[in-house]
């Protein structure tokens, strides 16, 4: 399994894990892209409970033990375009940018040998 095939599997892994804590999926994979240019900004996940709009940044590493968890894999910049690309998604849906949303990280964690995964959530992770 290459890290593209990892990191889909990953996101199918944390929408299964939203969806059953009553999450409802309004888009995956959304891409900002400016006008006739390259992608700068990529939402794995955008997700709703209550009144709440979340922005879900996916991160998986495939082994249990590690030196570096995958959440300590979004850096700054990383931050900046999650938080760009989630106003671009908000302007897009017609959605007011004072309307409640937040920036979460699901970590995932898979031992692909045994099939089993260690997911952390981290609700409101990065600030706007």
């Amino acid at each position: 399994m290459n890290q593209r095939q990892l990191g889909a599997f990953g996101e199918k892994i944390a929408i299964k894990y939203l969806q059953g804590k009553g999450y409802k999926i309004l888009d995956k994979n959304f891409f900002k892209k400016e006008v006739l240019g390259p992608r700068t900004g990529e939402v794995d996940i955008v997700a709703k409970k209550d009144d709440i709009v979340s922005f879900i940044e996916v991160k998986t590493l495939r082994n249990l033990i590690t030196l570096i968890e995958p959440e300590e894999k979004i850096n700054f910049f990383k931050k900046k375009k999650l938080i760009k690309t989630a106003q671009a998604w908000l302007l897009k849906n017609r959605i007011s940018l004072d309307a409640k949303w937040q920036i979460d990280i699901i970590s995932i964690k898979i031992d692909l040998n045994t099939k089993r995964a260690k997911i952390r959530h981290f609700e409101n992770a990065i600030s706007q």
